[in-house]
């Protein structure tokens, strides 16, 4: 049977949106992929050391840490295609490993570059935008997440190749994520019994907005007192984020969180929080935050920053709230309102649950890229 290669640096144990998104389409065309990836660093590997021999597929693993489009890179995507016959690849992410593709035409079929947030910012560097546009030339199909991630796309693709887009946002596994995953036990570890809790769970990079939750937290403590913030995952900001919280004692800091636990503090939420914000003149972007979507398929409305295509992974007003996430004062009014009148906060959770269980499903995923890798 013919297979697809899956080249990427993206990918579990290593911790994730982007390794999540890629893992889960492998487990979904399991008997026919073989995934080319980098080295995972000494501390996912602690976290689950087991991970790839529990796979139902095979995993060729790089000595670097980070694969890039280099020649040994290259001859070794070569080699891989023929030992295992496949006549496919899909790239985890388009940039930088989808300039691979040049040298692998002739060798395979189909070759497919997703996109992620990063690329956005690619297109809007000069030397990175014609890499990029290299990409949409040399491979059969580019991937977008949403609308926003499209139309930055498109500006830097050919014509042909930006006529070849196709949208292909990730799923959320509704099985996993689901009201009553387990939050009681978190709030029980973390000694927040009954108290209103905001979560969110993220890496800790300046994007992702946990300093402007903690800048708003002294507002929302001063209209709901008893309200704690839970802080999940770990990231170069940790340091100073713990700083900035010195002084509260409703501010908890989780660390690093195993995967299966993932859905069990999104489930301790009363509501999930991740004010995202644009940095650097639009180079570092959010692409659309699965985080959002795990949330309300597990029943919890969310608060949005408005960075990218993260609106396009809430339903403003229905499932959520998309707020400024460079200022405080609209993360902490949206965050009151929601803690001040559960009954609001419910029915915007349980909205959530109904959109992402209907419009965001991994099968739907899973077709569009079957569709995408087997087309003439």
């Amino acid at each position: 049977m013919p297979r697809t290669l899956i080249i990427t640096n993206d990918f579990p144990p290593r911790a994730g949106g982007i390794e999540s998104f890629v893992h889960e389409l492998a487990l979904r065309r399991a008997d026919s992929v073989v995934v080319y990836c980098s080295s995972p660093t000494r501390r996912d590997d602690a976290a689950d050391p087991g991970f790839d021999l529990r796979q139902p597929f095979p995993i060729v693993r790089d000595a670097a840490r980070v694969l890039l489009p280099t020649p040994r890179v290259a001859a070794r995507a070569r080699a891989i295609v023929g030992l295992e016959h496949c006549d496919s690849v899909l790239y985890g992410a388009a940039a930088p490993l989808g300039l691979l593709a040049a040298g692998l035409r002739g060798r395979v079929r189909r070759q497919v570059a997703l996109t992620h947030g990063h690329e956005t910012g690619w297109s809007g560097l000069p030397g990175a935008r014609e890499a990029l546009r290299r990409v949409g030339e040399t491979t059969d199909a580019v991937t977008y997440l949403g609308d926003y991630t499209r139309r930055r796309l498109a500006r830097a693709l050919s014509a042909p190749a930006a006529a070849r887009m196709r949208h292909l946002p990730p799923g959320v596994d509704t099985d996993r994520f689901h009201p009553g995953a387990g939050g009681t036990e978190i709030r029980a570890r973390h000694g927040l019994g009954g108290r209103p809790v905001v979560v969110c769970v993220s890496r800790l990079v300046p994007r992702k907005g946990q300093d402007t939750l903690l800048r708003a937290w002294p507002r929302v403590l001063a209209d709901v007192p008893d309200a704690a913030l839970l802080i999940v995952g770990d990231g170069p900001y940790a340091d100073r984020l713990r700083a900035a919280a010195r002084d509260t004692e409703s501010v908890v800091f989780t660390g690093p969180v195993p995967a299966d636990e993932l859905p069990a503090h999104h489930d301790a939420a009363d509501v999930f929080a991740m004010p995202c914000r644009t940095r650097r003149g639009g180079l570092d972007v959010e692409g659309l935050g699965m985080v959002y979507l795990e949330a309300s398929a597990t029943g919890v409305p969310v608060v949005a920053g408005d960075s990218g295509g993260a609106p396009d992974a809430v339903l403003d007003g229905e499932t959520g709230l998309v707020v400024d996430g460079s200022r405080p004062g609209p993360t902490a009014r949206a965050l009151i309102g929601l803690l001040r009148d559960p009954d609001r906060a419910a029915q915007m959770g349980a909205r959530g649950r109904e959109w992402v269980s209907r419009d965001w499903t991994w099968d739907r995923a899973a077709r569009t890229l079957d569709e995408l890798l087997t087309a003439p």
